[in-house]
């Protein structure tokens, strides 16, 4: 049983560096062109469910999949992104000056802070993994931040400290289970490339 958890694709929040939080924040034109070539890739591994935060922006790149696939999205508001709090809405550089206190310890004032985003996050993918078959596909859209911490979780890895890096818009990762165990397989795939074309033997270069 496999988890592949993708992220959102691109917002103006995004591009401007706001904390979105849990604002209900569309895709912009660019997010929306992410989400159909992620698409085309992901489907290419023949998942077998989609389950999405019920935030827009989650909700539009999972139809990308969906239109693909055939598959219907199941929504969960567990996967929504980590509540921001005071911070929802303001760039990086207001965070920082408004509020360096909480910045430096990034916990949003009156937002959830990482237990909590982890334990919420892990609780999800958990419930998600019980329902899936045995050697199954799940794709789960969701949030930066909510899927990070609920990755660290269920590795054992302390959500606070942020070891895995983050997940790039419309990147995935790929969890598996094996043995009531958790393994990190793939993490923050994004597109790549064309590759440079390679002349064939005899041909001038």
């Amino acid at each position: 049983m496999r988890l592949l958890l993708w992220r959102h694709g691109q917002t103006d929040y995004n591009l401007e560096r706001r904390f979105q939080g849990q604002s209900d924040v569309p895709l912009n034109a660019a997010g929306g062109r992410q989400a159909l070539t992620a698409a085309r890739h992901i489907a290419a591994l023949h998942p077998d469910a989609i389950i999405s935060s019920d935030l827009s922006r989650a909700t539009a790149t999972a139809a990308a999949l969906a239109r693909l696939t055939g598959l219907p999205v199941q929504h969960d508001k567990d996967l929504r992104e980590r509540a921001g709090g005071a911070w929802e809405g303001l760039t990086d550089a207001e965070i920082r000056e408004r509020y360096p206190g909480s910045y430096a310890r990034w916990e949003p004032p009156g937002g959830e802070s990482a237990a909590a985003v982890a334990d919420r996050a892990s609780a999800a993918l958990e419930r998600i993994a019980a329902a899936a078959a045995d050697g199954s596909l799940t794709v789960v859209v969701s949030h930066g931040a909510a899927m990070g911490m609920g990755m660290a979780r269920l590795l054992g890895l302390a959500p606070e400290l942020r070891v895995l890096g983050p997940l790039g818009n419309c990147s995935w990762s790929v969890l598996g289970r094996r043995d009531g165990r958790w393994r990190l397989l793939a993490h923050n795939i994004e597109m790549l490339p064309e590759p440079v074309a390679v002349p064939e033997a005899g041909d001038e270069a």
